[in-house]
């Protein structure tokens, strides 16, 4: 039994993580109004620390502005844009960097009064140790996207290293709430069920997968090259499908599209399932109260996903209905995280 004194030192880390929960939840949507607004690329150097100050007067602007235009994005896209242009996207890409350096500051000041307090126990330090590690690698996993498109050829970011980006992010966040519920939750609430905690794997593997499309979605722009639904252009299945090889999959929009949509369906019938399962199981207080939330999540995520593809072509209704789409869908991800938390294979 743990008295008092080690309790509430251990809730004092666990709100501390929970900040971070929800910092790392703005940073990723940071990130989603970053790509939406078309401002990734805009800054063209990785300064972590010298990088924290924007330009700070006209001079400085204009040299900022000088190495944007050397990219391709630029010449090919943006050839048309005004300084007053380039401050707006460079705005979304140094904010969203900006609040990562205030995530870094978050984690690492607490963390050095909480070793001056001696509020860490000792199984708490290689987790804490993962968790900076897995930090800063998110740090450098985003300076390789972005360096993916500071070229001549490429206009925007290559797709597959924006989903690693997207998807270290999200473990990131999911390593970080398994922490502290490790240190909120109490036994009492652990339900014993074996079985369901395997489905629930699954169907978060499922998930996983399918956000890794979403971000091949997002990548590819693929929602603009099918504005339609239930159909695809007019069909089930693209045509143009049918001559692709195994490795279209993940690079062609429409092939991209179609298993984005079908996985959204097989999921949402997983959930589906799930819940009327989970509906049998009497234990736990806390899982009762929210195993309803995930079927909820889902049939909002998939109204916000169908939205999100017949406004694709309208910048501002994409910006706001592609946001709320990724907030939906990590939203769910965590729930589940939540959930499988609490399912336990054995008594501990």
């Amino acid at each position: 039994m743990e008295t008092n004194t080690v309790k509430k030192k251990s809730n004092a880390v666990a709100i501390w993580l929970l900040v971070g929960v929800g910092m790392i939840i703005v940073q990723v949507l940071l990130g989603g109004i970053t790509r939406l607004t078309g401002s990734g690329l805009s800054i063209t150097e990785w300064k972590p620390i010298l990088g924290a100050l924007p330009p700070m007067n006209e001079q400085a602007w204009m040299v900022a502005f000088e190495q944007y235009k050397t990219i391709g994005q630029f010449k090919h896209i943006n050839f048309d844009f005004t300084l007053s242009d380039f401050k707006f996207i460079y705005f979304w890409e140094w904010f969203h960097r900006e609040w990562a350096r205030l995530i870094a500051v978050v984690f690492m000041v607490p963390f050095i009064w909480f070793i001056i307090k001696k509020k860490f126990r000792k199984e708490m330090i290689n987790p804490l140790i993962i968790l900076f590690l897995l930090g800063g690698l998110q740090g450098l996993i985003g300076w390789i996207m972005v360096k993916s498109g500071l070229n001549q050829e490429n206009l925007y970011v290559n797709h597959i290293r924006l989903a690693i980006h997207f998807i270290s992010a999200l473990g990131l966040l999911c390593y970080t709430l398994w922490f502290a519920l490790l240190l909120l939750v109490p036994k009492s609430e652990y339900v014993v069920d074996a079985k369901m905690n395997k489905f629930t794997i699954l169907v978060l593997a499922i998930l996983v997968v399918q956000l890794v499309f979403g971000a091949f979605m997002a990548g590819l722009k693929a929602a603009n090259f099918a504005t339609t639904w239930p159909l695809i252009n007019g069909e089930f299945m693209p045509s143009s499908m049918m001559n692709d090889t195994l490795s279209s999959f993940s690079h062609d929009p429409l092939a991209v599209h179609f298993i984005h949509r079908n996985l959204a369906y097989i999921l949402t019938a997983l959930f589906l399932f799930w819940y009327f399962k989970a509906k049998k199981i009497s234990a736990g207080k806390l899982f009762t109260k929210i195993r309803i939330t995930p079927i909820v999540l889902v049939f909002l995520q998939v109204i916000l996903g169908i939205l999100t593809v017949l406004f694709a072509n309208n910048k501002t209704a994409l910006l706001w209905l592609g946001v709320a789409h990724q907030f939906t869908g990590m939203m769910l991800l965590l729930t589940m995280v939540g959930l499988l938390f609490l399912l336990k294979t054995a008594r501990d």
